[in-house]
Formats: structure tokens, sequence, C-alpha cells
């Protein structure tokens, strides 16, 4: 995003924190491109029958972001951050929903993880599998998980990664290197039920 667009986010986020309802109509504009490439990149890792379409995705995590009043936004990028943030939960949400729909289904699709060298190399994994070996990873440790989330989900570099959590980008290249290795343990466990 060019930093005039970058600055022009920041300011509207501000004016939508302190309460101005306008500002969420003059925000989606602005960030809606990056929101649906954020969304098309989590589909791509869903089962090919996935019923949510990239639109209906935006405007649902959108939804959500701008119900947000109280956050205290520091920009694009933490904005950006959350939206990978809602995102990632309306999909674990819906695949729950849809687990649930079909109970013991034994066709069942599961989606593929790419992006995490050696855990890509699995043949299939879920979301809900995901979330649930990503909330451990959170218990053991925030950060690394937040690595995860910013990197995997939210499509960050190592670089915009470490200006959002405020470390240095050698301590998320050490972070994510010990996640995916952890993740690739966790996953290649059998499931617990």
């Amino acid at each position: 995003m060019p930093e005039e667009s970058a600055s022009e986010v920041t300011q509207i986020l501000g004016e939508l924190r302190d309460g101005d309802a306008s500002a969420a109509d003059r925000l989606l504009p602005v960030v809606y491109d990056e929101l649906r490439m954020l969304a098309r990149a989590f589909l791509r890792r869903e089962r090919a029958d996935h019923t949510l379409q990239p639109t209906a995705l935006v405007h649902e995590a959108y939804l959500k972001l701008i119900d947000q009043s109280s956050t205290d936004w520091k920009g694009k990028q933490h904005f950006m951050a959350i939206a990978a943030q809602a995102i990632r939960r309306i999909l674990v949400d819906h695949a729950r929903a849809h687990r649930a729909a079909k109970r013991g289904g034994g066709d069942w699709r599961r989606i593929t993880l790419q992006g995490v060298p050696n855990v890509a190399d699995q043949d299939h994994l879920d979301f809900e599998r995901l979330d649930a070996v990503l909330s451990e990873l959170s218990e053991l440790n925030q950060r690394q998980a937040k690595v995860v989330e910013l990197r995997f989900f939210g499509g960050m570099s190592v670089e915009e990664t470490a200006e959002i959590l405020g470390v240095s980008e050698r301590t998320v290249k050490g972070d994510w290197r010990f996640a995916r290795a952890w993740l690739q343990q966790q996953l290649q466990q059998p499931e617990t039920q």
C-alpha cells in the first residue's frame, strides 16, 4: 500500500476509534482490495467445496472489525493483523459448524496446510485442528503463536511481523523456526478426542 494510503488508513482508524460512525464507510474502499486478497489466500487453503466466498468473508470480517471501536488501532498493519485474526476465527467457526453438520461423516475433507515447511508434507489438515494446536502453542509461548498467525495467516513478512510485535527481525525468525518445528510435531501426532 502506498505511503499516502497507509497514513489515510491510520487517520480513518483514529476517527473510527474516536466514534466517528462515517469513518467505517470511508475505510472499506481503502482496505477492501487487501482484505479480499487476504480472504482469497485463506480460502485457497480450504476444501474445494467450501461455501464461503472471498467477498462474504471480507464483509463478515469487516463488520467484526469496525465493531471494535475500543481498539487502539496503531495503523494499517495493525488493522490487517487483526483482520487476519478475524478471518481465521470466521473460518474456524465455519469449519466447526460444517463438521457438526456432518458428525461422523466419512467423506469429510480436510484442507491442506501450505506455507509451513514440513507440515505441508502432511496430506491434509483442518482449520479446527490447526486452531486447537495454535491455542496450545499460545499457552506455551504467546509471541510464537502470534508470529505464526501474522506470518502464515496474515501473509506478513518478517519485517512487518517484527514491527507489529515490537521485537527484532532476528527474534521473529527464531520464533518462526521454533513454531514451525513445534507445529509439525504436534500436527503429526494422532488427534485425541
